[in-house]
């Protein structure tokens, strides 16, 4: 069977351990009169991680082993997710539906086909997803969404959605995923005395 990205994570093993870092495109220049600050903000918005999985034997590693090196470095793409927060916290756990993009300004969603009249809906800090594959892109809810009586709502999020997000696309809420590579084209392992592997690798969403 040929490699085809992108890439589900392994599951004979889970993540032990995952850091995610935000970045933004933000200049700032300071006078050094004054110390006025000015801003410019840019479009530019990207999510990072460090992933680490435990030090167990080689038969739970080894398939880690085998998924970084299919990547072939910063080649391959793959699907990554908050493994903490694969369940809205919000009624959307509890009232599930098929939400679609209505239009997209900025990091605004305007959606539709909620589940309808839902206070916190999604919750602050819940996660959305955009497209699928290799358009699926992860997106963190900023504030609280509550629904409309005909399921409409605002989704204000961070990243910005990227290119042009056509109206009608599917909202995924659960076991949400975006599209990352890795952040290097090296990446390592070890093996200790008692032969338990170690592993652990750093990854940027692909864009």
């Amino acid at each position: 069977m040929a490699i085809s990205y992108p890439l589900s994570l392994p599951t004979s093993v889970g993540i032990a351990k995952v850091d995610f870092t935000s970045s933004n495109a933000v200049a700032i220049s300071q006078s050094p009169f004054t110390y006025k600050q000015q801003i410019h903000t840019y479009s530019g918005q990207v999510l990072s991680a460090s992933v680490s999985i435990p030090p167990l034997r080689k038969e739970f590693v080894e398939p880690w082993v085998a998924f970084l090196l299919a990547l072939r470095g910063q080649t391959g793409t793959f699907l990554l997710g908050d493994p903490n927060n694969v369940t809205p916290r919000g009624q959307a756990a509890t009232f599930p539906a098929t939400p679609v993009v209505s239009s997209v300004s900025g990091g605004t969603i305007s959606m539709t086909g909620g589940s309808n009249n839902k206070e916190g809906w999604l919750k602050a800090g819940d996660y959305i997803q955009l497209g699928s594959g290799l358009t699926s892109t992860l997106h963190k809810v900023l504030l609280d969404v509550d629904t409309a009586s005909n399921g409409s709502a605002t989704i204000e999020v961070w990243p910005y959605p990227r290119g042009t997000v056509a109206s009608g696309s599917t909202i995924t809420v659960s076991d949400t995923k975006g599209l990352f590579r890795l952040a290097t084209n090296q990446q390592s392992w070890s093996i200790n005395e008692s032969s338990a592997y170690g592993l652990s690798f750093d990854c940027i969403e692909a864009i």
